[in-house]
């Protein structure tokens, strides 16, 4: 039986999705998992391979066991497997799926998160889950920013050097910066949607929409870092604790 999971999980001890030699990934944990309660061996295929320190809000993923089993006393056997040995992995849901599903290849589209705590304050309460930028940020320019990086481009400018994508073509269909401030916590949510994206893509255009501001990258400009397809032409690579995994869609 095939199974698919949705899976929550805060990146920040693992070295990210990915199985690693030198330490732990959420897919080995949650294969581990599926072994101490079925006995099983199996592979967990997941949607999107998330870097160290990237958390996930609704990751999915698949797997196949020999015996059919209730698919709630799959998720409580998983989560309690998980708590028990310190992971912080949650499985929200498993159902029962069709014979040819498959978590990354069937996807239709995949949508990130990213945060900042823009305040000259430190943040305590959001520590290793957003990047803190004391200096101000001028969120309209940064919105005027984002518009020239929808629809379909070539994202060379964006795309990390160990990116192993055939294309650096992509088409961004969503890139929204909503920032609903308050007395002492301005936090700015920079919302991005796209059937795929390349490696370190979000993080990438993140770190450059940041210096989209007066005085060190006027909004126009990212215009020229897209069409130039350097990636030295484009602005550094947010931290990886300000991104989320939010939604895979099928």
């Amino acid at each position: 039986m095939i199974y698919k999971i949705t899976i929550e999980y805060d990146g920040t001890t693992f070295l990210g999705w990915q199985k690693q030699q030198d330490g732990p990934s959420i897919e080995q944990s949650i294969e581990d998992a599926i072994f101490v309660f079925s006995q099983q061996r199996v592979d967990v295929f997941g949607a999107g391979r998330t870097d160290a320190g990237v958390h996930a809000i609704a990751q999915t993923a698949h797997f196949d066991l020999e015996t059919k089993l209730d698919c709630f006393r799959i998720r409580e056997a998983l989560n309690a497997h998980l708590r028990d040995a310190g992971k912080d992995i949650a499985i929200l849901e498993v159902v029962e799926t069709a014979p040819d599903f498959h978590a990354r290849f069937s996807a239709t589209g995949r949508s990130y998160i990213y945060k900042i705590v823009n305040r000259r304050a430190p943040t305590v309460l959001m520590k290793n889950r957003a990047w803190w930028i004391p200096v101000p940020l001028d969120i309209e320019k940064m919105k005027e920013g984002a518009k020239h990086l929808l629809g379909h481009h070539d994202f060379t400018s964006f795309r990390a050097s160990l990116c192993q994508a055939l294309s650096p073509e992509k088409t961004l269909d969503t890139l929204d910066i909503q920032s609903p401030d308050t007395n002492h916590y301005s936090l700015i949510t920079i919302h991005c949607s796209a059937r795929s994206f390349l490696h370190h893509q979000v993080r990438n255009m993140v770190g450059t929409l940041k210096i989209a501001r007066a005085g060190t990258l006027l909004p126009e400009d990212i215009k020229d870092n897209l069409e130039a397809k350097d990636r030295t032409k484009a602005g550094p690579t947010a931290p990886a604790h300000g991104l989320y995994l939010e939604k895979i869609t099928y």
